[in-house]
């Protein structure tokens, strides 16, 4: 049985003093690896709102989850609000990609440590020769263990010397989340966070609630990598299968006591607001076709950019795909698709 033990308050402040050493020795490494990147890089292409536009990417991947190239801007339909929008800015763009793999190293993923290492590993082969990629682990607080760098044989070195937490602990992933997020903020470019974890947390409701304000005016992009396969196949097998998909809003949010149910909600949402994607592998071998997948979509996008309201709060955005015969609707699309894009925006006041 996987126990998950609450937060202690007497320790926070321990806590936070650990984690902003840990900020502070992440920026030591990783400013410099910032200033050796090439000039000409692709300026930064995540979701931005001004007076003038607000940026979306995109990427669009068929049924056997490659990457759908050559389409025009006449293909995609963008709607705010549930309002069709014309689109002022389109471009496709293909650029090496920036991601973090953040670790979890709690108590309750000891036992199927393996898990963690087979999965980053698989992460590693997916990806291309230019991506780059900075390792982190987390239960408490994260730990940075290797700054952004293109060499995949350092990074699966630095796998093989993860150390897990052992006894009691916190388990704080929503304010761990938020830490890094903070931490690749001044980052240009493609970004993205890849989150091996089994989605539990201890914290209270308030820093779930925080996390998903902080996650609707980033620009990084969360893909969310279930850990626990098996413990959750059996939690499943209580249940009756579901036929519509959970609810991931902010409404689902999680709360103690945890369990793998709140768990598998708050990894769906994080992927969801953001535009990425929330996968639940059983065994091994799903591993493999989940990373190539990550890599496509963060290898190829679409820029698409529309007008932004002016009323300060919260859109929703929707990304179509024409299904590009004349004799079906605009609004039609075609259902071998699959869309990556961000769920909204914060319009700017007036």
């Amino acid at each position: 049985m996987i126990r998950i033990f609450s937060r202690v308050r007497d320790s926070r402040f321990a806590l936070w003093l650990a984690a902003a050493f840990t900020a502070v020795t992440f920026f030591a490494c990783f400013v410099p690896a910032l200033s050796a990147q090439e000039s000409g890089k692709p300026p930064h292409t995540g979701i931005q709102t001004t007076a003038e536009i607000v940026k979306i990417d995109c990427s669009v991947l068929d049924h056997t989850t490659n990457f759908v190239g050559g389409l025009t801007q006449d293909r995609f339909v963008v709607s705010d609000n549930g309002i069709a929008q014309p689109i002022l800015f389109f471009a496709p763009v293909e650029a090496p990609a920036q991601v973090l793999v953040m670790i979890e190293t709690s108590p309750a993923v000891y036992l199927i440590r393996a898990e963690h290492l087979t999965a980053a590993h698989a992460l590693l082969e997916g990806l291309a020769p230019d991506d780059e990629l900075a390792l982190v682990s987390y239960s408490q607080a994260p730990q940075a263990i290797l700054p952004f760098t293109t060499d995949k044989v350092g990074l699966a070195a630095a796998l093989g010397e993860i150390q897990f937490t052992l006894g009691m602990g916190n388990l704080n992933l929503f304010d761990s989340v938020s830490m890094v997020l903070d931490w690749i903020s001044p980052l240009q470019g493609k970004k993205a966070i890849v989150l091996l974890s089994t989605g539990l947390d201890s914290s209270p409701p308030e820093r779930w609630d925080a996390l998903t304000q902080k996650l609707k005016r980033d620009d990084a992009v969360i893909f969310t990598v279930a850990l626990g396969g098996s413990l959750r196949q059996t939690s499943s097998k209580k249940k009756k299968p579901a036929k519509a998909a959970p609810k991931t809003d902010d409404s689902a949010e999680p709360a103690n006591p945890v369990s793998f149910a709140k768990a598998d909600a708050a990894l769906k949402t994080l992927a969801k607001i953001t535009g990425g994607r929330a996968y639940f592998p059983e065994s091994p071998g799903d591993f493999v076709p989940i990373y190539r997948e990550i890599a496509a979509v963060l290898r190829h996008q679409y820029m698409l950019g529309i007008a932004p309201q002016h009323d300060g709060t919260f859109h929703s955005l929707t990304v179509h795909v024409d299904a590009g015969e004349k004799s079906k609707k605009p609004s039609a699309k075609s259902a071998d698709y699959q869309i990556f894009a961000r769920e909204g925006y914060l319009a700017p006041a007036r």
